[in-house]
C-alpha cells in the first residue's frame, strides 16, 4: 500500500483519508500513549527481575524459570491477588500517584508470606479511563519498588483504557502474585498452641482498608484533600497516602534465622480488611482464644483524629481500620523475646498483645473466625494507651 505521501490527495477529497485516521484513539483509546507508558515504566520494571525472569518487558506473557524448584523436598505454590480499594480515590483528587503501587504489593504479596512462603513473582493490572503516559509509569514505578523491596519479580502487566466507562481520570490498581515454600514449613492454625504468644507488628498508618470510611468522614467534616492537615504537618492527601509498610523481607528473615519453623514462628496474620480481631481469629485454631490487650499500644495521631472528626470511639472502628497493628505473629514464649527484638531491629516495632489459651473462654463476645474460616476466637480488651506507642 503506498504511503499517503506518496501522491497528492484527488480534488475534493480529505486531507487525511479512511486508511490513515485511527477509529480507536476516535473512540478514545490511545494506543500511542500506552506504548509511551511500557517505555517509562521499563527501567523500573527491569530493577526487579533476575536471571530468573525471561523475555524482558512487553511479552504476551511473562516468563520465569523454575529450575531452581528441584531444590525443594515438596514445593507448594502459594497465590495471591488484590487490588488498592477506594484509596485510589485520594491519589486521584491530589493527582500523587507515585505510591499507590507500592500499596499493591503490601496487600498481595505481604498475604503470600503468611503461610510462610517467598514471593517469586507479581503481574499488575491498570484499568483508566484516559492512559497519562506519566501517571501509569509513576503508579508501576511504585509497584516495582515495592517489588524490589519484598524480592518479587514483576514479570508483567496490563494497562486497560476504558473510555466512558472510567473518567479520564479514574484508574484502579489490582495484581496477583506467586510464592514458593515447602510443604512441612507451612504456618498456619494447625501449628499454634496454648501458651503461644501473639506479637504485634506496628503499621505505618491506614494502610489500604478502609478509606471508604475515612472518606465519608472528611467528606462530612468538609475536608478537601488539598486542605492543610495542622495535626501531621502536611495537606490531608498527602497524610491519608501514607504508603503501606511491607513486611515480607523481615518476616522472611525471622523464619529464615533459626531455620524456618525452628524460629518458632507458628502462624501469621495480616491486618486487612475486618480489623484486628478477625483477622487474628482467622489463623488460630477452633477451640482456642485469645485477648488482645489495648493497654499495650496507643493508636497513631491519623487515627484519633478521624475517629474525632466523625464521632467515633476507637473501638467502634476496629472492625475497619488496622489502629496502628499491621501484622500479627503467633509465636512460641520460648521465642517471642528474641522474635521481637530481631523484628524490631528490622525497623518494624514490636510488642506482646496476648497470650493463646484452649481453657474456659470468659463471657462475652469475641470474633469468631472471618473469611469462611472457621478459626479460633478473639476480642479487644482493656483501654487504649494515651501515649504514642
Amino acid at each position: 500500500m503506498a504511503s499517503p505521501t506518496d501522491d497528492a490527495p484527488a480534488p475534493g477529497a480529505p486531507a487525511e483519508s479512511a486508511h490513515t485516521s485511527d477509529p480507536y484513539a476516535e473512540a478514545g483509546v490511545d494506543t500511542a500513549a500506552g506504548d509511551l507508558a511500557v517505555e517509562l515504566m521499563k527501567s523500573a520494571v527491569r530493577r526487579t527481575q533476575g536471571r530468573e525472569v525471561l523475555g524482558g518487558v512487553g511479552g504476551f506473557a511473562g516468563l520465569y524459570d523454575a529450575s531452581f524448584l528441584h531444590a525443594y523436598r515438596k514445593p507448594l505454590l502459594a497465590t495471591s491477588t488484590d487490588g488498592v480499594g477506594t484509596k485510589v480515590a485520594i491519589a486521584q483528587a491530589i493527582d500523587k500517584h507515585d505510591t499507590i503501587g507500592r500499596d499493591l504489593v503490601g496487600m498481595v504479596v505481604d498475604d503470600i508470606v503468611v503461610v510462610g512462603a517467598k514471593p517469586l513473582f507479581m503481574t499488575d493490572y491498570i484499568a483508566t479511563g484516559k492512559v497519562f503516559p506519566q501517571r501509569i509509569a509513576d503508579i508501576v514505578r511504585g509497584i516495582a519498588d515495592g517489588c524490589a523491596e519484598t524480592g518479587t519479580a514483576l514479570v508483567g502487566g496490563e494497562t486497560a483504557e476504558h473510555p466512558g466507562l472510567l473518567g479520564p481520570n479514574d484508574y484502579d490498581v489490582a495484581g496477583a502474585a506467586t510464592g514458593v515454600v515447602e510443604a512441612d514449613a507451612v504456618l498456619g492454625a494447625d501449628r499454634v498452641r496454648p501458651g503461644d504468644v501473639v506479637l504485634a507488628l506496628a503499621s505505618s498508618g491506614l494502610h489500604s482498608n478502609g478509606y471508604s470510611l475515612v472518606r465519608h468522614i472528611v467528606a462530612r467534616a468538609g475536608i478537601q484533600y488539598g486542605d492543610n492537615a495542622a495535626d501531621f504537618g502536611a495537606t490531608w492527601g498527602e497524610t491519608l497516602l501514607e504508603p503501606t509498610r511491607l513486611y515480607t523481607a523481615p518476616l522472611l528473615r525471622l523464619l529464615e534465622s533459626a531455620g524456618g519453623t525452628d524460629a518458632g514462628v507458628h502462624a501469621l496474620s495480616h491486618v486487612t480488611g475486618g480489623g484486628i480481631a478477625a483477622n487474628l481469629a482467622r489463623v488460630l485454631p477452633q477451640h482456642t482464644w485469645t485477648e488482645v490487650d489495648r493497654s499495650t499500644w496507643s493508636p497513631p495521631p491519623v487515627f484519633r483524629v478521624l475517629a474525632d472528626l466523625g464521632d467515633l470511639a476507637l473501638e467502634q472502628t476496629e472492625g475497619t481500620w488496622n489502629l496502628g497493628i499491621g501484622f500479627l505473629a503467633v509465636v512460641s514464649a520460648d521465642h517471642a523475646e528474641a522474635a521481637a527484638s530481631l523484628l524490631s531491629a528490622e525497623g518494624v516495632t514490636t510488642w506482646q498483645v496476648g497470650v493463646v489459651s484452649d481453657g474456659a473462654r470468659p463471657e462475652g463476645a469475641f470474633e469468631q473466625g472471618a473469611k469462611g474460616v472457621d478459626g479460633g476466637a478473639v476480642r479487644l480488651v482493656g483501654t487504649y494507651e494515651d501515649g504514642a506507642k
